[in-house]
């Protein structure tokens, strides 16, 4: 199924509707090339979005949390590795993330009018003010 443009706007006109209190934001390609028009739409309709990167807070979403990237990536290589050296990939095993993390965005959160609980801040691996 094609998400033709018009089609995330609608869907933020029903949450806003229907009084959704917050999104969250998965994963994958079609979010990832939308995702300045998703921040947009979820600021004006003052929906605050959870994101699974950290590039969608860095670009103005509200919070995310997911796996780093960057651990997940050097964790890779070891695999490349272990391949490299006649590992059979069938015979490794399936790996999941280990380390995740926790970025807030105040400046958005001060724009949709939140306040991020002190507890939370300091469980942040950051705060991009």
């Amino acid at each position: 199924m094609k998400v033709r443009p018009g089609d995330y706007e609608a869907a933020f006109a029903t949450m806003k509707r229907e009084r959704a209190s917050a999104l969250f934001v998965g994963r994958g390609p079609t979010l990832f090339i939308a995702r300045r028009v998703l921040i947009e739409l979820a600021a004006r309709h003052r929906i605050p979005a959870i994101w699974e990167a950290r590039v969608m807070v860095e670009e103005g979403g509200l919070l995310s949390y997911g796996p780093s990237f960057p651990d997940l990536y050097r964790r890779v290589a070891s695999v490349v590795d272990r391949i490299l050296k006649g590992a059979k990939p069938g015979d490794l095993p399936v790996e999941q993330p280990t380390k995740f993390e926790l970025v807030i965005n105040l400046k958005t959160a001060k724009a949709l009018g939140l306040t991020i609980p002190p507890s939370v801040l300091l469980r942040a691996d950051e705060v991009i003010e």
